[in-house]
């Protein structure tokens, strides 16, 4: 069966909640999850989205803050702002998890620590605490993310999503078919639902 490609970036508290959504439904019907971490800026500037962010924008942001408190509310997971919005060293760390077979845990206990903790995701500390929840050498991680391989490694994988289409986070598809936000993962669940019925 094909699998879900998911596109993300550790900013993207939309994409916190649909992290801990799809591995359910990935469970459910028994799929694997490609996860890739991209630029969102990039994948925005590629398609000509220039405009300000939703930081910039005080009564948007307000109603996404209420927004993000229901969804979490409704999930049951904690929701804290991360400190910051530098998401790079935690986006190049994830084919560091990639290469390890441990890129589905590193992608949920690192939106644990920033969103749901409320961490800052350029912060060194808390590099060195995800690299000791999984027993990796905290040096040798912090070196692979300042690496230039590494970083080429993350412009790669923003470029592929951004020749598929993908022009913001989170984004699910399965083949050519694609679901954008955390609000349409139900759409996504029934697709899958469909293909079983059918045999595919």
């Amino acid at each position: 069966m094909e699998p879900i490609d998911f596109y993300f970036d550790f900013l993207s508290p939309f994409a916190y909640l649909a992290s801990y959504r799809l591995r359910e439904i990935a469970e459910k019907h028994q799929r694997s999850v490609n996860y890739f971490p991209i630029d969102l800026a990039a994948a925005k500037l590629a398609i000509g989205n220039t405009g300000p962010t939703n930081r910039e924008l005080p009564v948007k942001l307000k109603y996404l803050t209420d927004d993000l408190g229901r969804w979490a509310h409704r999930y049951a997971i904690p929701l804290h702002g991360a400190k910051n919005h530098n998401s790079r060293p935690l986006n190049i760390g994830t084919f560091f998890a990639k290469d390890r077979g441990e890129c589905a845990d590193y992608v949920t206990i690192a939106y644990q620590r920033t969103w749901g903790d409320g961490g800052a995701p350029d912060d060194e500390d808390l590099l060195k605490k995800i690299a000791a929840n999984f027993g990796w050498n905290s040096s040798e991680f912090l070196d692979f993310i300042a690496s230039p391989e590494a970083g080429n490694r993350y412009e790669v994988s923003t470029s592929d999503a951004i020749r598929r289409g993908v022009f913001g986070v989170p984004t699910m598809m399965v083949g050519d078919s694609m679901w954008w936000g955390n609000d349409r993962i139900f759409l996504l669940d029934e697709y899958l639902s469909e293909l079983h019925l059918q045999g595919s």
